[in-house]
């Protein structure tokens, strides 16, 4: 078992995200002692089908200083959503800038191309995005998990137990 006592932890989401992708990672990190922060463009809570969660603090005002690693969970409509939004890039970004630990499954991987941080990584995703990260320059896989680096990525919720794993593994690893 691993000590994350005193890490914080950045789950960057909208409305529409995958629950899965949200609460199994969640749980993975607290359980290990760390804090998990929801950080996303809406105020009071996001919604991902029949789930909802309080948003603890709005991306605008986030900066990844405050932050070990940087969490995304998947979901269509949220990786969308949040690839237009220039705050979430910016606060994406900064992790990349920071070297610290970022972990995206399924479809987050576009805020990734919008954050311009693929180019030469290597990495997977939901297979839809295969071609949008390729062309954005990274070495895409069809593998349950990619770590290359700082950057931890899985392709959907059935690699969450892998995930979750490389996540503990890589922010132990840092303490």
């Amino acid at each position: 078992m691993s000590d994350l006592k005193g890490r914080r932890i950045a789950f960057l989401l909208t409305n529409g995200y995958e629950p899965s992708e949200l609460y199994s990672p969640w749980d993975a990190v607290i359980e290990q002692g760390a804090e998990a922060v929801l950080v996303s463009p809406e105020s009071e809570e996001v919604s991902g089908g029949d789930h909802s969660q309080k948003v603890d603090l709005n991306v605008a005002e986030a900066k990844a200083d405050d932050f070990d690693a940087l969490v995304l969970p998947g979901g269509t409509k949220n990786a969308d959503q949040l690839r237009m939004n220039q705050d979430a890039v910016n606060f994406t970004r900064a992790f990349f800038d920071s070297n610290k630990t970022v972990a995206s499954i399924c479809h987050a991987a576009w805020i990734l191309t919008e954050a311009d941080v693929v180019k030469d990584r290597n990495m997977t995703s939901y297979p839809s995005l295969q071609t949008d990260l390729r062309n954005a320059g990274a070495n895409w896989s069809d593998e349950e998990l990619v770590v290359d680096g700082n950057l931890i990525t899985s392709r959907s919720p059935k690699d969450l137990p892998a995930f979750n794993e490389a996540i503990i593994n890589k922010l132990s690893e840092e303490n």
